[in-house]
């Protein structure tokens, strides 16, 4: 089914005060499927036909899946798309086979975490949520996600990069805008573009500086287009091991270190993220030989180390999938009430000490490397005399 127009389009969806003249889409680019997502249901919602360009874009994806069935609600925001489905476990799954077009309003915003030493960050979404189906996704307890936890692309990227052009010329000096904090920053680039779009849009800029965050293996649209330095790409990887148990419908790690090691070469700075770490049994084995290789096949900027910081809402989704004997639940340390910031934590002695063995690790393979924490408490970075690395995370420049 090819998705109809209501009536007459309107148009305005680019702001006229932005000093960068940006379409929403690259010109003539042809979407591509995706590995890892094939939507049962496509749902255009608030301002997918607000012009032309729009409704081209949209009627080209639909095309891409004929077997989607599409459906207009037109006149509801694209995060008040309720699928009916009570039980929390079916209503993930079938959120991750729905595709939710539309625009969003508020897409760049500056986090707000408090009770970590987190230094907050700009970050903007051209997309929400993702394709694939991490077992501990923290992203499941979010407001946004936990009542319509469905896949989404957003048709006013244009919008996104006016709104980060003016808050990069305030702040006056070289701002990371981060993409994955609330999504996957590639894997729905296949069928978008965004990329070629982004990447000419922060080679460009004289602040503005684009910090992405995925797990994907796609990175065809990344080859050949102008990038100077300005887009900084980062992987989430963890062991072949654990990617098995708990990384459900995403890449193998071999494809994710070949694509970091395609966008190396093609000169983009890389950074990795190994996150969550998981204490599976033989983990210090497991995780040397996975530093070993991953280090040694990609040249890295920065790696960035972090554990399960997750909420009371993801916690119970990923029981309820694994059971509550899964290694996740296990770890984690429920002797005491939430953290500050109101999420759950392996134990503080448990953390440093994984902590400490990944870098050792990483020191003995590469001495210059930086290495950061994310999301952690000041007790964890005393422990392991690493305030001076406060702020110095994957997020930010």
């Amino acid at each position: 089914m090819t998705p109809r127009p209501p009536g007459r389009a309107r148009t305005g969806s680019q702001p006229s005060e932005s000093r960068f003249a940006h379409a929403d889409f690259a010109a003539d680019y042809r979407p591509r499927r995706p590995a890892h997502f094939n939507p049962r249901r496509i749902i255009l919602t608030k301002g997918s036909f607000n012009c032309a360009t729009r409704r081209d874009f949209i009627e080209r994806l639909c095309r891409l899946y004929p077997e989607a069935q599409v459906i207009e609600q037109l006149h509801l925001p694209h995060n008040r798309v309720n699928l009916g489905i009570a039980d929390p476990v079916a209503l993930h799954h079938s959120g991750k086979q729905t595709l939710v077009i539309g625009e969003h309003r508020t897409a760049v915003r500056l986090s707000e975490e408090h009770g970590n030493m987190c230094p907050n960050y700009w970050h903007f979404s051209p997309y929400g949520f993702c394709p694939f189906d991490c077992a501990y996704c923290y992203l499941a307890a979010t407001p946004g996600v936990r009542f319509s936890p469905t896949v989404k692309i957003f048709v006013n990227l244009s919008e996104m990069l006016a709104s980060i052009d003016r808050i990069a010329r305030k702040l006056t000096q070289p701002t990371a805008f981060y993409l994955g904090k609330l999504q996957d920053g590639l894997a729905l680039d296949p069928l978008t573009g965004y990329s070629r779009v982004m990447a000419p849009f922060f080679a460009s800029h004289p602040y503005a500086r684009l910090v992405l965050l995925t797990k994907a293996l796609d990175v065809q649209n990344l080859m050949d287009i102008e990038h100077r330095g300005q887009t900084i790409l980062s992987w989430s990887l963890n062991p072949p091991e654990v990617c098995g148990q708990f990384e459900i419908n995403t890449p193998a790690p071999a494809e994710r270190i070949e694509a970091m090691r395609r966008c190396a070469a093609a000169g983009y700075p890389i950074r990795a993220v190994i996150m969550p770490t998981i204490p599976i049994g033989g983990w210090r084995v497991v995780y040397g030989a996975f530093l070993q290789e991953l280090i040694t096949a990609v040249p890295l900027a920065r790696i960035t180390l972090g554990g399960i910081c997750s909420y009371d809402g993801a916690l119970s989704l990923t029981e309820a999938k694994l059971g509550p004997g899964n290694t996740v639940s296990q770890a984690v340390d429920r002797s005491r009430s939430k953290s500050v910031d109101g999420r759950r934590r392996y134990l503080v002695s448990e953390r440093v000490e994984m902590y400490r063995h990944l870098i050792t690790t990483i020191r003995r393979i590469d001495p210059r490397v930086a290495i950061a924490l994310c999301l952690e408490e000041r007790t964890v970075f005393e422990a392991l005399k690493m305030t001076a690395s406060v702020g110095r995370c994957n997020c930010v420049l």
